[in-house]
């Protein structure tokens, strides 16, 4: 490797959501699969999808799937940078796996994202002299231009540790030779010297047709095209994006927004065990956050799960789960302007099943004291649990375990608000009374026991004859899907142009393609 260091590479994307966070995890998984040890990076990430270390970090989920496909524990230094959006154009800011302030977008990129260049770049380092390979994840895309100053996750990062760069397009969005090319030449000529070449995603029909546009974008740039990786149904796998409603528009349906992410969008429902499917409704809240929660329950045969934002798609749902959200005074607010509200309070006075998830919970309550998230003051909860929240400065980061219907539990927990239970019966660190329960825990639900135990009771409440399957191992499912992603690299790009990437970096002489930089 390159002077001593572990080799690297970016990999960049022409637009969000390319395909950026599942290459890099195949390119983990596949390297892992040789024999390297490997590490996955992304200086910065903006998302509400975020996991809890054994350290008690917090980071991108997505960078905590990675490192399961790189087979190594998920720490801080791989995703230094943290942006949780909160609505009113300002975010969180995480900094190694901690809160360090609310900044707007101005503000951030104003001046406070320079200051976080030394520190992600010191993570990157550290890993770099830990690790054979780190495999560097970009955000959005590397050619918008007005950020390129400030820029600590894309062509800065590369620049500053010398990365070769594979720049990821998704083909089935249409228009990606012009993304290639267009990315290319609004590059300076110092950052397009890192810049190697493409792979193309989610390509669907004849490799052959494509060939002849391959080898033109190659006239065009000087840059060849490391792979064409063919859309692949089932991918369950964590990723950035959030669901939910931008504020401001709380009253139009928020499908506009909406990124079925996982198990929930791609999977094929399998048939169920027992007679009877559960249906489950999880609400489309705004500013959703770790909706991944309830993939374990769509991984199960026979559970089929929607999200939904009318009173009337709960009607026939088995199971409603109100999930976590980064504003659950907002959340509180929409849920009663389209009279979800009052449909799980009927949903409650009838016995039938509601599952309140961190913010969910905790609207859920009786009532919630908040001067630092929202700033609002005391409001009321829906009162269908007996808790109180206060929300604190302080962040509560966990990894707990337990014991719930018998069962061992897993979880994680991110959040502000603090609960007082009141009464009902100990659940999670929360509460439940009768079919409604709550509980700060992420993730619990990817306990398989637990999973089918509070699934026997669900359906008992609901007067379904749905029977969990005995042998569904959510983590065994990830393994497989994980396995998958390195498949798709190591059958369908050149691993060994690949590699020589990695190892040696961009190679020397690749031409400039006008116009650059502005």
């Amino acid at each position: 490797m390159r002077g001593g260091k572990g080799g690297g590479l970016l990999v960049a994307g022409t637009t969000s959501d390319a395909g950026k966070s599942v290459v890099t995890a195949g390119i983990c998984r596949w390297l892992v699969r040789k024999g390297l040890k490997v590490a996955p990076f992304k200086g910065q990430n903006m998302s509400l999808n975020s996991f809890v270390t054994r350290e008690g970090a917090e980071i991108g989920r997505a960078q905590a799937m990675q490192a399961q496909a790189a087979r190594v524990e998920p720490t801080a230094l791989m995703n230094p940078v943290l942006l949780k959006p909160g609505g009113d154009r300002s975010s969180q800011v995480v900094l190694m796996g901690r809160p360090v302030g609310e900044l707007s977008a101005r503000g951030y990129h104003g001046g406070r994202q320079k200051e976080l260049f030394e520190p992600v770049m010191a993570c990157l380092e550290e890993l770099r002299s830990t690790y054979d390979a780190v495999i560097c994840e970009g955000a959005g895309s590397p050619a918008e231009i007005n950020l390129r100053r400030t820029d600590i996750v894309n062509m800065g990062v590369a620049r500053a540790a010398k990365l070769p760069v594979v720049v990821v397009g998704d083909i089935d969005r249409g228009g990606v030779f012009a993304q290639f090319f267009g990315t290319t030449a609004l590059l300076s000529p110092e950052d397009q010297s890192l810049v190697a070449g493409y792979l193309v995603n989610k390509f669907r029909g004849d490799v052959s047709l494509l060939e002849p546009g391959l080898d033109m974008l190659y006239g065009l740039t000087g840059r060849r095209t490391f792979g064409v990786l063919p859309y692949a149904h089932g991918l369950g796998i964590d990723e950035e994006d959030g669901m939910g409603v931008p504020p401001g528009r709380a009253k139009s349906r928020p499908w506009g927004r909406v990124s079925l992410r996982g198990t929930v969008r791609e999977s094929v429902v399998a048939p169920p065990v027992g007679a009877d499917v559960l249906r489950v409704a999880v609400c489309a809240v705004p500013l959703m956050s770790n909706f991944t929660d309830v993939d374990a329950l769509a991984a199960e045969p026979g559970v089929v799960v929607r999200f939904v934002d009318r009173p009337e798609e709960l009607v026939d749902a088995d199971l409603v789960v109100v999930p976590g959200t980064r504003g659950t005074v907002k959340a509180l607010a929409w849920l009663r302007e389209r009279g979800l509200a009052d449909a799980l309070a009927r949903r409650a006075a009838e016995g039938r099943p509601v599952l309140g998830i961190c913010g969910g919970f905790q609207a859920l309550g009786e009532r919630i004291e908040d001067e630092v998230e929202s700033k609002a003051g005391v409001v009321d909860g829906l009162g269908l649990l007996p808790a109180r929240v206060r929300f604190g400065v302080e962040k509560t980061l966990a990894r707990p375990v337990g014991e719930a219907l018998g069962e061992r539990v897993e979880g994680y927990e991110i959040h502000h608000g603090v609960a007082d239970v009141r009464g009902g019966e100990a659940f999670l660190d929360g509460c439940r009374v009768g079919s409604v329960w709550g509980t700060h825990w992420h993730g619990s639900l990817e306990s398989d026991g637990f999973r089918r135990a509070f699934l026997r009771e669900v359906a008992a409440a609901a007067g379904r004859r749905f029977v969990p399957a005995p042998d569904t191992s959510f983590g065994a499912l990830r393994e497989e899907q994980l396995d998958r992603l390195g498949d798709l690299i190591e059958e369908h790009a050149d691993t060994d142009a690949l590699l020589r990437l990695i190892e040696e970096g961009a190679p020397a002489g690749l031409p400039f393609v006008p116009p650059g930089a502005p």
